[in-house]
């Protein structure tokens, strides 16, 4: 069973492409936006994912199109490989320290889009003008399209860099390990996700 997608998202703010293979492969990012293109280099990384990630978009504004957008496709493509998750272990959840910054996230491949987020992030922007409120905007958006359950915690951090890095590491483990065929059948006493 294939467990893969590509989703191609347009408006006028943007244009995302995104090809996702639950399974693994190389990970290709450029959105236009570099702190974002290497925390989803992080999450396509140590999620074992297959990820690649095209996005133009108004980044003369700003960045906010273009990782809402990115959110929202890639959250598209999630909920298209998992398909009727049939084996699907379901739940998963990690705890990611990047040195004084430590990140917990767990998730549901529920199928109920839910998102707590106790993210409070030691410095308002990183880098080139990536505004830390992005983070928290992209989860909303993926939360929302992949239909997940998703608690994300940022314990603390002293450096913005750390922060998001362990954020993004921490949900790609806890996916790795929710999206993993474990089973048969579908994970629930419903009989459906």
């Amino acid at each position: 069973m294939s467990r893969t997608a590509e989703i191609a998202r347009r408006t006028r703010e943007t244009a995302v492409e995104v090809a996702l293979d639950l399974d693994g492969g190389e990970v290709h990012v450029a959105t236009g936006v570099p702190f974002f293109d290497h925390m989803l280099d992080q999450l396509g990384r140590h999620g074992r994912l297959g990820l690649s990630v095209r996005a133009d978009g108004d980044t003369e504004i700003d960045a906010h199109h273009t990782v809402e957008d990115t959110g929202i496709a890639l959250g598209q493509a999630l909920a298209e490989a998992l398909a009727d998750k049939a084996g699907l272990e379901r739940f998963g959840d990690a705890t990611v320290p990047i040195d004084e910054a430590l990140a917990r996230v767990a998730v549901d491949c529920s199928g109920r889009p839910y998102l707590v987020a106790d993210l409070d992030w030691p410095v308002p922007v990183i880098g080139q003008g990536y505004e830390s409120h992005l983070t928290t905007h992209f989860l909303e958006a993926l939360v929302a399209n992949a239909r997940l359950t998703l608690h994300v915690s940022l314990e603390r951090a002293a450096n913005g860099h750390h922060a998001h890095e362990a954020v993004f590491k921490a949900l790609a483990v806890a996916l790795r390990r929710a999206v993993a065929v474990t089973g048969q059948g579908v994970p629930s006493t419903k009989g459906v996700l």
